[in-house]
């Protein structure tokens, strides 16, 4: 069983599509769950406010080794915090912080390519430099060697080569929507899937 973590925001319906599973916000169906995705659409602190009931639970299912799938802000969550919401810790499972895109157009929105950085059971079967689709205005800066993959955006002539995948042990995720991401999106969630 695969729990979609439910915050009440965003389009959890497409990730359900794409991937099974259950929308669930009931700590007992986490609990439950062998794995576990946390999608995320919308403000840091807001989101992180709706999560805190759920903030033990998810952190034991990680540490019990359950396979865990960030997507969009559900990435940045894992991180100790951002910029976004100053003084507003996050889940705290990876070293390192959400920065704000500088010099360059926000939010970044649209189709761009996924670099590999290292193995990750993640992208089986998906080619260096594959399209995925991408809406943000905020990046993560991982203090730690968990960057699995890192995308080039380019707009009034500055370039940001920023953490677009990071994955440890049972801990996976990524800043683009797999869910909206066509053949290559359901490739990953697939792979998350066989996990």
């Amino acid at each position: 069983m695969i729990a979609i973590v439910d915050l009440g925001i965003g389009n959890l319906a497409n990730v359900k599509k794409a991937l099974g599973g259950t929308i669930t916000s009931d700590p007992y169906e986490i609990e439950r769950a062998e794995k576990i995705v946390l999608p995320g659409v919308g403000n840091f602190g807001a989101v992180m406010d709706r999560l805190e009931p759920l903030r033990g639970v998810i952190l034991d299912a990680i540490n019990d080794g359950k396979p865990f799938l960030g997507i969009c802000l559900g990435l940045q969550l894992l991180f100790e915090g951002s910029e976004e919401s100053p003084g507003k810790p996050g889940l705290g499972v990876f070293r390192g912080n959400v920065v704000r895109f500088r010099g360059v157009r926000t939010p970044h929105i649209g189709w761009n390519q996924l670099w590999l950085r290292k193995e990750c059971p993640l992208f089986r079967g998906i080619r260096d430099g594959a399209y995925f689709y991408f809406v943000h205005s905020y990046h993560a800066v991982p203090e730690e060697d968990i960057v699995a993959g890192v995308t080039d955006y380019e707009s009034k002539g500055q370039r940001v080569v920023f953490t677009s995948a990071v994955c440890r042990d049972n801990v996976y995720a990524v800043q683009f929507h797999p869910e909206k991401s066509g053949r290559n999106g359901l490739t990953v969630m697939r792979n998350f899937r066989g996990l």
